[in-house]
């Protein structure tokens, strides 16, 4: 099987998602986060706090470049992998890319603090700007879309593995 790679706004569940469709597919999973993270050794929020989003992009750019030549993996990438086009062209060289589409209000919800939660933003944007900016490149790149408002984790994988699967 293809690698599926999980694009989608912060809060809308890639890494929880990934997970769980990983075990359920019987594939591998990656985080494209936490590869920055150990790669820097430091949380997302204190990197971009200390570098600045475009370094911040650098190191994220590093990250999906580093993803190994695999196959039967889960990419949970991070928010703003989308603006990293040699590496999202690259990890859509090797699988199927699917957007995590949550409404804007509903991600309102559920990111508390969007400073410690490490999205890489100019200073002052909102959720609801940062929406604006990255809802074309989640489009952009998307093999398939998953709306998923008021679905659950099982109900999420299952539509992919089955979307996948056709």
């Amino acid at each position: 099987m293809k690698n599926i790679i999980l694009v989608g706004m912060p809060g809308c569940g890639k890494s929880t998602v990934g997970v769980v469709l990983a075990k359920t597919l019987g594939m591998q999973f990656v985080d494209t986060d936490l590869i920055i993270q150990r790669n820097n050794h430091d949380v997302l929020w204190h990197l971009i706090d200390r570098f600045g989003v475009k370094r911040f992009e650098e190191f994220e750019e590093e990250a999906l470049l580093s993803v190994p030549e695999t196959s039967d993996t889960v990419i949970a990438t991070g928010g703003s992998a989308v603006f990293c086009e040699r590496g999202m062209n690259f990890l859509k060289q090797t699988g199927i890319c699917v957007y995590l589409d949550v409404p804007c209000d509903e991600l309102k919800r559920r990111l508390n603090n969007i400073r410690t939660r490490g999205i890489a933003a100019a200073k002052g944007m909102t959720i609801d700007d940062i929406f604006a900016e990255r809802s074309p490149y989640y489009e952009k790149y998307a093999d398939i879309k998953i709306e998923c408002m008021g679905l659950h984790i099982e109900d999420i994988t299952e539509m992919i593995a089955q979307k996948v699967g056709d």
